[in-house]
């Protein structure tokens, strides 16, 4: 969801950027979301003291914030490659 979201705004602001990269970029918005995501985890792990293992739900395993940022990629690049045709055709019908 975050990808296409961050394409949507992308292509509405209409920043001068090769179509090339607009895939690159989204890709990027969706890791920075999930990652500030993990920093909020993170800092609310910190300030809970012992509840922060029950918090994160982590069940031991270490790279639990590592998976989940590595799935957010898989997610935004999947999401792009099959509703790019779909987002672009309403975009359209919209403008016009």
């Amino acid at each position: 969801v975050p990808a296409m979201i961050a394409r949507e705004l992308v292509l509405r602001k209409n920043v001068i950027l090769k179509r090339s990269w607009l895939n690159f970029i989204v890709v990027c918005i969706a890791l920075a979301i999930s990652a500030t995501y993990e920093f909020i985890e993170w800092g609310v792990s910190l300030s809970t003291g012992e509840g922060g293992d029950s918090f994160l739900g982590t069940q031991g395993y270490i790279w639990d914030t590592q998976s989940d940022m590595l799935y957010a990629t898989f997610g935004a690049i999947i999401a792009l490659i099959t509703l790019t045709k779909l987002h672009d055709k309403q975009l359209k019908a919209q403008i016009g």
